[in-house]
């Protein structure tokens, strides 16, 4: 392992209240709150939520970099990184198909749309005509050429998680090939490492008062009473989405030797920070400090994690073929068994490139609906006012769906340090060496 975490000698116990995750749960019931009894000021508060994500956006580039050249650079079998990447893009075809037959199935079975008999003609087209417009202009041509950036800077300067990716990797492999002339290159860049990674920590302080902001603006501009009207659809999301991850997953953790609900306890602070915010991207740079301190190899982290969010959108699926045949369902529109499978393969394309991004599911539910041309785009007005509702559900599912696809693709590649693993599993890593109380890594 190339990286240890900077651990100081425990001081005594932190006192509950220091927790973060504390600190966002309470900030998360305080909006909702404010937000349900106060709603024309829990939505004045939407910039507290944008200025946090935008903070923690500022960093993810220098993150993503720092951990992907770094690690690239000290593999000495350069093989090696495109055996981790074709790993982990096999792991996230299957399980990223196997999400959208899920929601399928459970669409089929449940049928959270039966006997609303809504006439199409009569919905507003107008409320999702800017998502229809953005999703046209998505197409998997333009993403895939979208990854390489038009300049160095400008991959940098635009935040593109997949461009940075990419010139990451590639000057990670200079690195390597030059051999020990890049050796003070590589040394700066680790050396670099731990400030950043301060930084990050540094930030994460204001993780309360962002997930304050944007809850209260939920609530507040949305109602908690937009929930009950289609209360079903959300209820079924919800627990097909819990199920993916406690059967699905959790037969995957089992099967290489941990356990989800143990995953889960030990990344709870990433995952409030996503319910509080409704973006798992908020969290990016917390989750690739915690797998490597979980024992994750940092190049197995650094392009398993960037890539996986892009590419591997478990929540997203789910919802995608699940609020398809809702609106089916709700407007009456048959549907047969070749139109199904159709849904399901374009949903499979149009599905990447959609996380990190609030409200990325609803623009890609209407490039798969302008595809499949039996399902009205204009049903998307049915459930436009609870999307944000089941935002937070996607992106927990995504979340959690990295975290075990990073531990997998590093147990695969013998590179997953099975001690400190099952310290981490057990909570028994000293919580001065938490990201959120310490500031991250240090190059061994």
């Amino acid at each position: 392992m190339q990286t240890a975490i900077a651990a100081a000698e425990p001081r005594g116990k932190v006192p509950f209240y220091r927790h973060l995750y504390v600190q966002v749960l309470v900030a998360i019931a305080a909006g909702i709150l404010l937000g349900h009894f106060y709603p024309d000021l829990g939505a004045s508060l939407k910039p507290l939520g944008d200025a946090f994500i935008k903070l923690v956006k500022m960093v993810i580039a220098p993150v993503i970099f720092l951990t992907v050249a770094t690690g690239i650079a000290g593999v000495s079998d350069l093989q090696k990184v495109g055996r981790v990447a074709g790993k982990a893009m096999i792991y996230f075809l299957v399980f990223s198909t196997l999400a959208l037959v899920v929601g399928l199935v459970v669409s089929n079975v449940v049928q959270p749309g039966a006997g609303m008999h809504i006439n199409p003609a009569t919905l507003d087209a107008s409320k999702v005509s800017t998502f229809a417009e953005k999703a046209h202009d998505t197409t998997i041509v333009g993403f895939l050429m979208n990854i390489i950036p038009d300049t160095i800077t400008g991959a940098f300067a635009q935040g593109d998680i997949l461009q940075v990716l990419f010139f990451s990797a590639l000057f990670g492999i200079a690195l390597a090939l030059v051999g020990e002339r890049g050796r003070p290159v590589v040394d700066f860049l680790q050396a670099l490492t731990a400030p950043v990674f301060r930084l990050v920590a540094i930030l994460m302080k204001a993780a309360p008062i962002g997930a304050f902001g944007a809850m209260a603006f939920t609530v507040g501009k949305y109602g908690i009473g937009a929930i009950a009207n289609l209360a079903f659809l959300i209820g079924t999301f919800y627990l097909t989405s819990l199920l993916f991850v406690l059967v699905v997953l959790g037969a995957v953790a089992w099967y290489n030797g941990f356990s989800i609900l143990a995953l889960i306890r030990y990344i709870k602070e990433e995952l409030l920070l996503v319910l509080g915010t409704s973006s798992s991207e908020a969290a990016l740079p917390g989750l690739m400090a915690k797998m490597e301190r979980a024992g994750c190899n940092r190049s197995v982290v650094g392009l398993v994690i960037p890539t996986g969010y892009s590419f591997n959108l478990d929540g997203t699926n789910i919802y995608m073929t699940l609020a398809a045949l809702f609106i089916a369902q709700a407007t009456d529109t048959p549907l047969t068994f070749g139109d199904q499978i159709l849904l399901l393969l374009v949903a499979m394309l149009s599905s990447k490139g959609a996380a990190g991004i609030t409200g990325a599911g609803f623009i890609t539910l209407a490039a798969t609906l302008s595809v499949v041309p039996s399902v009205p785009v204009a049903g998307m007005a049915l459930i436009l006012g609870v999307d944000r509702f089941m935002s937070e559900c996607r992106a927990l599912t995504n979340f959690v769906g990295n975290a075990v696809a990073t531990i997998v693709v590093a147990r695969w590649e013998g590179e997953l340090d099975q001690k400190q693993f099952a310290a981490a599993m057990a909570g028994q890593l000293p919580e001065e060496a938490d990201l959120a109380l310490s500031g991250g890594l240090q190059p061994a």
